[in-house]
């Protein structure tokens, strides 16, 4: 059995062997039968959940989950999957959508009851109570932003101008420009708290990811070359988004933690390290390793060996 977490920029699997993490936009002509052949052997089997159905290049939810179910039963025609409802399906339903969270939440509630599991990835922030699996079923990613158990921001991909307005440099406001001329993953690099290896997207520029290269993507947010801010003046521009970013993060879980009475802190995904310091929490890779970063795709798995005949 291994476990499969369709994004709409990655594409994690888990084995046996570990996790793995291809970057697979969906945006583009997505190679997902391609990668998965990788890891099909006789006899295997997969469970599967998702959030790539919203990408913009389906006209809908459904055309999403129908291309996605469709990829992977390519290659796994028996591959369950895991939908809102905390059931596993054979086919393409509405309920796919964006369940990637809950099934964290599944394989988690039994342990960590009364815990509240934030995982910080690439892109989003889910903020999960771990109080009643039967509660959070049939949330969409439209309620639980209205909740604000699901946070637009993460650690690689979000834009700059999508947190923060303006920085002060050298003591005067200024405005930053709303192009995608950086993005988080620029700001964490240079604050480093990534390294140049975990920055596994495209640059908003299609250029380098060296801290060089990140200090002038971060410089163009106020309309400016690097020679003109410095180094210093880039800097800002990164320290001011993550305090920002981790601002709203912090106010999201604590809006939650107070609402739910939730007490244990669990971090995961690829910024379960910095948020778990952020917070106080427990990063889950001391419990799962490397599949912390893959949380759903492991969970996945998980439950489904749990439920063989779901």
């Amino acid at each position: 059995m291994i476990g499969i977490d369709v994004g709409g920029a990655n594409l994690k699997v888990v084995t046996g062997e570990g996790s793995f993490v291809h970057y697979c936009p969906l945006w583009e002509k997505s190679p997902i039968p391609e990668i998965l052949r990788t890891y099909r052997s006789p006899g295997e089997d997969a469970a599967v959940v998702m959030s790539g159905e919203l990408a913009d290049c389906f006209g809908s939810k459904i055309e999403g989950i129908r291309f996605i179910v469709d990829s992977v039963r390519d290659v796994f025609p028996d591959a369950r999957f895991y939908g809102t409802d905390a059931r596993f399906h054979r086919n393409a339903v509405p309920e796919l959508a964006a369940a990637n969270w809950l099934v964290s939440a599944d394989y988690l509630m039994e342990r960590h009851r009364g815990g509240l599991l934030i995982d910080f990835g690439s892109t989003t922030t889910d903020i999960i109570p771990l109080v009643s699996l039967d509660a959070l079923k049939g949330m969409t990613d439209l309620l639980r932003l209205q909740a604000g158990t699901l946070v637009y921001t993460g650690l690689l991909r979000t834009t700059i101008p999508a947190v923060i307005r303006e920085v002060s440099l050298s003591g005067t406001a200024t405005p930053v420009c709303p192009e995608y001329f950086a993005c988080s993953a620029d700001a964490h690099l240079v604050l480093g708290h990534i390294k140049g290896d975990e920055y596994t997207t495209e640059t908003p520029d299609g250029k380098a990811r060296d801290r060089e290269s990140c200090l002038r993507r971060l410089s163009r947010v106020v309309c400016a070359d690097l020679e003109e801010i410095g180094e210093e003046g880039a800097c800002t521009v990164a320290e001011a988004f993550w305090n920002a970013q981790r601002s709203l993060i912090c106010t999201a879980a604590g809006a939650i933690r107070r609402r739910y009475g939730t007490e244990e802190i669990l971090c995961a995904g690829i910024g379960a390290d910095l948020i778990s310091r952020v917070l106080g929490g427990r990063d889950l890779t001391g419990d799962l390793g490397g599949c912390a970063d893959a949380l759903p795709a492991f969970a996945v798995r998980e439950v489904a060996v749990r439920n063989p005949g779901s």
